[in-house]
C-alpha cells in the first residue's frame, strides 16, 4: 500500500486532483511545509498506536505532540506509538507518508482538537512526497474517522 492506494481512494471520492506529488522528500512535518509552502502547524500529522492489540490513528496538527495525561485519560492506556515495521504491516503505509486514505482496514482513526485553529491543512497521501489540501470538513468524511478528540497539546 501507499501513494497509489492512497491516491485512487482520493479520486473514487473525487479529490484526486488535490493531491501534490513533490521532487522533494515531504517525510516530516518540516519538510512538508516547505514542500507545500505553508506552515508546519498546518501539516497534519499522522501518529499511530497500539491500543488494546488494535491499531489506532490520531491525527493532529504538526505542532501538536501527545499529552499523555489526556491520551491515557482517553484510550485508558499508556500511549505505546508503533514501531516503523508495526506502521507497514498493521496501517499500510510507511512512516513519512502514512495517512488515512488508502490504508488497512480495522485502523480507528480519530482527529484531534489540535487541527481545528485551521481551515485547511495538508496530509500525506501515503509516500514520503506527496500531501493533499482538505478542509477540516474534507478531512473528517474523507478519514472515516470515529470522532474529534482532545489527546494533544500545541506549543503557547
Amino acid at each position: 500500500m501507499g501513494l497509489e492506494e492512497a491516491k485512487s481512494y482520493l479520486e473514487e471520492k473525487g479529490y484526486g486532483d488535490r493531491v501534490k506529488i513533490f521532487d522533494v522528500s515531504s517525510a516530516t512535518v518540516e519538510l512538508a511545509a516547505i514542500a507545500v509552502g505553508t506552515e508546519p502547524e498546518k501539516i497534519a500529522k499522522s501518529l499511530t498506536f497500539l491500543v488494546d492489540d488494535r491499531p489506532v490513528m490520531v491525527i493532529c496538527a504538526g505542532d501538536a505532540k501527545v499529552n499523555n495525561f489526556k491520551y491515557k485519560g482517553y484510550f485508558h492506556k499508556k500511549a505505546k506509538m508503533l514501531s516503523r515495521d508495526e506502521v507497514r504491516e498493521l496501517i499500510g503505509h510507511d512512516v513519512g507518508g502514512v495517512c488515512p486514505f488508502g490504508r488497512k482496514e480495522g485502523v480507528d482513526v480519530y482527529l484531534d482538537e489540535s487541527l481545528k485553529r485551521f481551515q485547511t491543512v495538508y496530509p500525506a497521501c501515503g509516500s514520503s512526497n506527496s500531501a493533499v489540501e482538505l478542509s477540516l470538513e474534507e478531512l473528517e468524511a474523507l478519514s472515516g474517522s470515529r470522532e474529534w478528540i482532545d489527546v494533544c497539546k500545541i506549543p503557547e
